[in-house]
């Protein structure tokens, strides 16, 4: 069994190495984007959450929107997140026993949490028992039903970290959210990113072929990629 050690050595070594601090990397494109879906369905002036909060830049991006809070496992990223966050409420807890009454928030965001978690079906049933009746949640994970995903096999970017402990079908996720109360009315995906997926062409040019409409869409904010068309899932869902 993997011991989940969600400290500065991970921080390091998976998704932020390298990119944390770099503007207009994958990394800062991201959470650009994951702003634009909070602004365009939340309710300005409303509480947003976003769990599993990291270093802090997605949530520090939506303070001049929501009254923010984030909330991460890992210590050291909550205090490292003073650095960049201004006004939000920051505090270390687990995602699977979130800190907070009933109807708390408006808008809530798990962005690649889910999958790190040995119980994410409670993670979701309590943030369903932290969103208010109307309120947002916006979901990501990888994509188990990537169309590209057969041409990594044991490569594929959803197998490389080794505290990816629940990756599970989009269907599968889907009911998840459905049982914690919401319903979903955007399923999409991110695009393929994670070149190479051909043998001996360059990869800047398999970037260019296949991270053309993911870049796009990461750019403008317009949600059109199917489900099948990338390395992850996002669900954005409404509380019923």
């Amino acid at each position: 069994m993997i011991i989940m050690s969600f400290d500065e050595k991970y921080f390091s070594t998976h998704t932020y190495a390298d990119i944390t601090f770099a503007k207009y990397s994958m990394y800062w494109w991201s959470n650009r984007f994951y702003a634009m879906l909070a602004r365009r369905y939340g309710r300005q002036g409303g509480r947003f959450l976003e769990v599993g909060s990291g270093m802090g830049h997605l949530t520090g991006q939506l303070e001049d929107t929501f009254q923010t809070y984030g909330m991460d496992l890992n210590h050291w990223a909550v205090k490292q997140s003073k650095a960049v966050v201004e006004k939000s409420s920051l505090q270390t807890a687990s995602a699977q026993e979130l800190p907070f009454a009933d109807s708390s928030f408006n808008v809530v965001i798990i962005k690649h949490i889910v999958e790190h978690l040995p119980d994410p079906q409670k993670a979701i049933r309590e943030i369903g028992r932290v969103t208010e009746p109307g309120g947002i949640l916006i979901l990501a994970t990888p994509n188990l039903d990537s169309l590209l995903k057969p041409w990594k096999g044991e490569k594929w970017i959803g197998y490389q970290d080794p505290t990816h402990i629940s990756l599970k079908r989009p269907a599968e996720w889907l009911e998840f959210i459905r049982s914690a109360g919401f319903s979903p009315f955007k399923i999409f995906s991110d695009g393929f990113w994670d070149v190479p997926y051909i043998p001996l062409i360059p990869k800047q040019i398999q970037k260019l072929f296949f991270g053309s409409l993911g870049g796009f869409q990461a750019m403008t904010g317009l949600v059109f990629l199917p489900m099948k068309w990338g390395e992850s899932i996002i669900v954005v869902a409404g509380k019923t």
